[in-house]
């Protein structure tokens, strides 16, 4: 098969996102294409929303075709790829192999005795050893990144301001043991930690605590907090929030979401300030230490 020559946009080559669920990679696509790059999405099977993905370039792929994604991402010209979108962790019997996967099952075995930041990390280390440059949502599109200071016009209090400094402690706190990237605190009691269900998972078992009369603080207290672990590589999973992430919160009876400025990845800004305007939460920047303006 003949190669295409790599295919250069504003100078740069065309850009390979592999997309997961959610509006994440569409977001992300689109501030590429402004800034006049070529994108081709490589979208995996049974998370990425079939619907969305044929407005792109794009290609469908299991988990486990490494080699056909190397052939693929050659003849569009990618030699830059992102990670982006919700992806539930496979088990190894789940993925599908193709050849060049089977000859590098040693060392995924190896990646999946441990936590998701230690397995995606050493998967993005496989991916560069075989040419590719790993970038991240930060790297693309800074613009998407949270800025300081609330997104919206509802702010937090001091009790609220309590709550986020205690959530960012316990994230700290976990990091070393790659658990979680989201906690719930209301009152300065932690009500959930993300484990592998993942952010909206954990903020609806809160929601579900609260309709049973487990959760004794009233509604319109806590706060979501999220921030990366220590020490994570922010290309393979950036901590993202989106419009969903509002409605989680909403439901949950939060008085907000509080995420690190900077190192979190925001789908569709204008839409989740005014749906957590409508909802009354406020959507917060934080410093790492917890401040905010």
């Amino acid at each position: 098969m003949n190669e295409r020559l790599p295919d250069r946009t504003n100078g740069e080559p065309a850009l390979a996102i592999v997309c997961g669920a959610g509006s994440l990679p569409f977001a992300l696509a689109d501030a590429a294409m402004r800034r006049g790059r070529r994108v081709v999405l490589f979208a995996l099977r049974g998370f990425a929303d079939p619907a969305r993905v044929t407005a792109y370039p794009h290609h469908w792929t299991w988990m486990g075709q490494f080699n056909r994604f190397m052939r693929i991402a050659a003849t569009e010209g990618c030699r830059d790829i992102a990670f982006i979108g919700s992806v539930t962790r496979p088990s190894l019997w789940s993925i599908r192999p193709d050849w060049r996967v089977l000859r590098l099952m040693p060392q995924i075995v190896r990646l999946y005795r441990g936590g998701d930041d230690h397995l995606q990390s050493g998967i993005g280390r496989l991916i560069e050893q075989h040419g590719f440059r790993l970038l991240g949502p930060k790297d693309i599109a800074p613009e998407l990144t949270m800025p300081l200071g609330p997104l919206g016009s509802c702010t937090p209090g001091d009790r609220d301001t309590a709550d986020i400094a205690r959530g960012l402690a316990v994230l700290n706190a976990m990091s070393p043991h790659d658990v979680g990237q989201a906690v719930v605190v209301a009152d300065n009691q932690v009500l959930a930690v993300e484990g592998p269900e993942g952010t909206d998972r954990a903020v609806a078992r809160v929601a579900e605590l609260r309709k049973n009369g487990r959760i004794r603080s009233p509604s319109g207290t806590g706060v979501l907090v999220k921030a990366a672990k220590l020490g994570q590589d922010h290309r393979i999973d950036l901590p993202t929030i989106g419009p969903q992430t509002v409605a989680g919160a909403a439901a949950a009876g939060l008085a907000g979401i509080a995420v690190v400025a900077g190192s979190t990845f925001v789908a569709e800004p204008q839409v989740i300030a005014a749906s957590a305007d409508r909802a009354k939460l406020f959507v917060v920047g934080v410093e790492a230490g917890g401040t905010a303006p």
